[in-house]
C-alpha cells in the first residue's frame, strides 16, 4: 500500500486562493495525486470547527473523486481555524474512523491534531504535534505531549501493527536538521523534544527514513518560508515522519520525500509498504 502525509499549511488558501504560493500548493496536491496513494494524510488544515464548507469538498471531490474525506477541527476552546488533520482514502477502504484525546494539557485535545483509521490487520494514525512555540513558552506543556502520545501509540501498538505519520515538530537528531549547532534552543530542536521523541520510539517504533537511508544527510521535509533563501541553500529540518511498529520494518518498501519544487515550508512524505 501507499501512504502520502503532507502538513498543507492551510488547506483553504490550497484549494481556493489565487496567490502565488497557493498555486505552488495545487502543483504540489498535482504531483500526490499522479502517485496515487491509498491514504493521503493532511496537517495543519486550519479549517474552521464545522470542517471543509461545501466549496472545498466540491473541488477536493474534483481533485480526489475516488477519496472518502474524515476531518478534526480545532474547537472551542481552542483557537478558531487553527490546526487540524484530515484523511483522504480511496473509497474502497473501510476503516473505522476515531479522533482520539490523550489527556493532554491546555486546549491541546481540542485544536484537531489526531486521526486514527484502524483497519482490520493494522492502524493509520496521523498526528499534528503541537509546536513549543516562540520562547520555548508552550515546552512545559509539549513535553507532557509526548509522554501521553507515545502512551497512547503504544496502546495501539498492543492491539495491531501501527503507521504513525504528520508534523512531529522535533528534529530527532543532528543530522535531520542543516544548523544543528546554532539551534539547540530553538522550539523543535530542544534536549526535551528530542528526547521524547527517543522515548517514543523506545516504545516499540521505526522511523522509517532512517532504517531504510541510515545516516543520509541533507534530507529534510521543512524549509522556513519566512527565510527566502532556506530551499535554495537547503537549511531545512526533518521534522514530518512515517513511523512503524517495529515487527513492521522489514515490510517497508519505501520511505522518502515528494519532491515539492520551489514551494517552501513542509513537503509530503511517502511511504509503501507491504502488509499483505
Amino acid at each position: 500500500m501507499r501512504f502520502i502525509s503532507w502538513n498543507i499549511d492551510s488547506l483553504n488558501a490550497g484549494l481556493t486562493s489565487d496567490s502565488a504560493r497557493a498555486v505552488l500548493s495545487r502543483e504540489v496536491m498535482d504531483s500526490i495525486i499522479a502517485l496515487d496513494p491509498d491514504v493521503i494524510a493532511l496537517q495543519e488544515t486550519k479549517l474552521s470547527a464545522n470542517g471543509p464548507t461545501k466549496k472545498h469538498i466540491e473541488i477536493l471531490n474534483e481533485k480526489f473523486p475516488n477519496y472518502s474525506i474524515v476531518w478534526n477541527s480545532s474547537k472551542e476552546p481552542a483557537r478558531k481555524s487553527y490546526a487540524g488533520t484530515m484523511f483522504l482514502y480511496k473509497n474502497h477502504l473501510t476503516p473505522t474512523v476515531s479522533f482520539p484525546e490523550i489527556g493532554a494539557p491546555s486546549t491541546m485535545d481540542a485544536e484537531g491534531r489526531i486521526i486514527t483509521l484502524e483497519f482490520d490487520q493494522f492502524y493509520v494514525t496521523q498526528v499534528y504535534t503541537p509546536n513549543s512555540g516562540n520562547n520555548l513558552v508552550r515546552l512545559p506543556e509539549r513535553q507532557i505531549w509526548d509522554e501521553k502520545y507515545a502512551e497512547y501509540l503504544a496502546s495501539l501498538d498492543q492491539e495491531k501493527i501501527v503507521l504513525a505519520t504528520g508534523d512531529f515538530n522535533v528534529a530527532h537528531q543532528e543530522i535531520d536538521l542543516a544548523h544543528p549547532s546554532r539551534n539547540h534552543l530553538s522550539a523543535g530542536f530542544t534536549d526535551e523534544e528530542r528526547q521524547g521523541f527517543t522515548n517514543l520510539l523506545a516504545k516499540g517504533f521505526t522511523d522509517t527514513f532512517r532504517h531504510l537511508h541510515g545516516d543520509a544527510i541533507g534530507e529534510y521535509t521543512w524549509w522556513n518560508q519566512r527565510v527566502k533563501t532556506s530551499k535554495i541553500n537547503n537549511s531545512g529540518w526533518r521534522i514530518d515522519y512515517w513511523l512503524v511498529s517495529n515487527r513492521a520494518a522489514d515490510k517497508v518498501q519505501l520511505s522518502e520525500m515528494v519532491d515539492s519544487g520551489v514551494r517552501q515550508d513542509h513537503t509530503p512524505i511517502l511511504l509503501d509498504i507491504d502488509l499483505d
